[in-house]
């Protein structure tokens, strides 16, 4: 009998190592879908915030295309005010050009009307010196 007590507890423990590994099997098994489930749920999370990422960038690549857009309406209005600029200082270069020619007649001009009075001067100089001997002059 002794021999039978053993030989059952034998059996027994048998039928518990047997159901073991399969138990250890299973629950290794559960925990990976668990830790699955997590990491499903995880990479679910970040999607979503890429997601709201992605649209706020869309709406900030919105605004810098029409930036962009302005950017170049002003840039071309500023090349032809550019290109007026250049139209405008050739066109003041005839002009003092023209205004050069002008003086250097005022000049000559200037020079002869000079010339005119300096006998004037002279007839000026010795009048006041025949006044002052007269005594007109002080």
């Amino acid at each position: 009998m002794a021999d039978k007590g053993l030989g059952n507890r034998d059996i027994g423990s048998r039928g518990t190592d047997a159901r073991g590994p399969e138990r250890q099997r299973f629950k290794k098994l559960a925990q990976a879908a668990l830790n699955a489930d997590m990491t499903v749920d995880q990479v679910e999370g970040i999607l979503a915030d890429v997601g709201e990422t992605l649209v706020d960038m869309n709406k900030t690549m919105t605004g810098l295309d029409g930036a962009i857009d302005t950017m170049d309406a002003t840039l071309s209005k500023l090349s032809g005010t550019l290109d007026q600029v250049d139209t405008t200082i050739a066109t003041m270069g005839d002009i003092v050009e023209r205004l050069e020619q002008v003086v250097s007649r005022v000049e000559v001009l200037v020079g002869i009307g000079e010339a005119a009075l300096r006998p004037l001067g002279a007839i000026e100089s010795a009048g006041r010196t025949v006044a002052s001997r007269l005594g007109l002059m002080n």
